[in-house]
């Protein structure tokens, strides 16, 4: 099935009309996670039909560049959002930490889906087996796209080397395995997805790395004044990870950071209180500013909020400030590639 975005596939489906077009990355954890999404829907819904539609989006094209360079803003997510504008498609499914904290005028987030484990993962070439992150030698190379994990790693390991790595999770894997990089860190969620679990060496303590905001939370997008689809997405909702994700996102907001800047957090519940930890680090990891906050998760939002400005007076910004000079002139803080 032809359609006017340019790269745009669409995988059939047997239906009966009207059918719900759910846009995706053609990559292959994106295809999982919308097929899975796909599936829920259906089986709360068996009278609809659901048709995935595929695409590349900037960030799927350009893979000998890093990521800070290219710079972030709908990276991931802007073909599907304008597929979705011109009414090509109805909703998209994205990793949520890819999705921007300010989305499109006309557009929404429908739906946040239950988080898996939103942790960093450490993954080993075969000859270091028996090391953990903070036992790897001096000089080894671990690979990483990732300012917010590079500045964190920094500033505990300052004796690693840093070394880009780009391109979906079998080829990264590959290029470990192929002994470019002794160690490469990757999202825990995406490989327990691909059923890659067992690649996972370690999970990266909170203590040495936050994670990224809606990290391990799957985001759904679609037009804000379609009242079909949005009653369709609210049986998908896990409102705990909503409210987690909802203080995430404003934090990050309010610092103005995008998903290419060293900012990282953790959340969780206790009872009605949420608790959010949010750190900015330095890409030498030298300064690192980090603090908590705690209030009723009901309050998500102004929660994030919060955090930013206590943050922000503690030198956040200064920080941020630096960092965002630094990618525009290539920094050689920025991982080599």
């Amino acid at each position: 099935m032809s359609s006017p975005v340019s790269g745009l596939q669409t995988t059939p489906s047997h239906t009966i009309d009207p059918t719900i077009r759910i846009g995706s990355r053609q990559s292959q954890l994106a295809l999982v996670q919308t097929y899975w999404v796909q599936a829920q829907l259906q089986k709360l819904h068996p009278e609809r039909a659901f048709e995935v539609c595929t695409m590349k989006t900037q960030g799927d094209k350009i893979l000998d560049v890093a990521l800070a360079k290219i710079g972030d803003k709908g990276l991931f997510t802007k073909e599907l959002e304008v597929a979705m504008i011109q009414q090509q498609t109805d909703l998209a499914v994205h990793s949520l930490k890819d999705l921007p904290t300010r989305l499109p005028e006309g557009l929404v987030l429908g739906a946040i889906t239950e988080r898996v484990d939103p942790a960093d993962a450490l993954v080993v070439h075969a000859k270091h087996q028996d090391k953990q992150v903070d036992t790897l030698p001096a000089g080894a190379v671990v690979g990483t796209s990732s300012l917010r994990r590079l500045a964190q790693l920094r500033h505990h390991f300052p004796h690693l080397t840093f070394k880009d790595i780009r391109g979906n999770l079998n080829t990264r894997l590959q290029k470990l395995d192929a002994g470019e990089y002794d160690a490469i860190i990757l999202a825990a969620a995406g490989l327990q997805r691909l059923g890659m679990g067992d690649r996972i060496h370690q999970v990266i303590p909170a203590d040495i790395s936050l994670h990224a905001v809606g990290q391990g939370a799957l985001g759904i997008e679609c037009r804000a004044g379609d009242s079909d689809v949005l009653s369709l997405l609210k049986s998908l909702e896990h409102q705990p990870t909503a409210q987690r994700c909802q203080a995430e996102r404003a934090f990050l907001r309010e610092l103005e950071g995008g998903c290419q800047v060293p900012i990282g957090v953790n959340t969780h519940l206790e009872g009605e209180q949420l608790v959010l930890t949010g750190v900015v680090a330095s890409l030498d990891g030298k300064r690192l500013v980090k603090d908590i906050a705690t209030g009723l998760a009901s309050e998500a939002e102004r929660l994030g909020v919060e955090l930013a400005h206590r943050l922000r007076q503690q030198g956040a910004q200064e920080i941020l400030d630096e960092i965002f000079v630094e990618v525009r002139q290539g920094s050689p803080l920025l991982p080599k590639e």
